[in-house]
């Protein structure tokens, strides 16, 4: 499987973001892309089709991004499902909380099209090995 032919979810409780995100991810040629507005929706999503990767807000309302996090990880079916964090703060406990709770990169606003490909081109290598 090509990684550009990955079905991603966005997560973001903002619209303008997840379309920003969106954007992006067409800039670098990922063209099955689907959107969550929070972590509730996110795990509806990934319980009724097969998500290839998810790429989740932090700050979110009903569930953030950790909890979102923590649900994919805990759940047999999806524990495997490649994470990346979308955060606007660095924050350095913020960060150890994700990696303990097995995060598998993390991405601070703003950001460009060429990073975020990195991301994804360094969370998939590492998964395909």
């Amino acid at each position: 499987m090509s990684e550009k032919n990955i079905k991603v979810l966005i997560v973001d409780d903002f619209a303008t973001m997840r379309k920003v995100v969106r954007n992006l991810l067409k800039q670098v040629g990922y063209e099955d892309i689907v959107e969550a507005e929070d972590g509730v929706m996110a795990l509806k999503a990934l319980k009724s089709q097969k998500i290839d990767f998810i790429i989740s807000d932090w700050n979110m309302p009903n569930m953030t991004g950790l909890e979102l996090l923590k649900a994919v990880r805990a759940d047999a079916e999806l524990a495997n499902t490649p994470f990346l964090m979308v955060t606007a703060e660095a924050l350095q406990d913020n960060v150890v909380a994700a990696v303990k709770a097995g995060v598998n990169n993390y991405i601070v606003k703003p950001f460009t099209a060429e990073v975020l490909n990195e991301k994804i081109k360094k969370i998939m290598e590492g998964i395909n090995k």
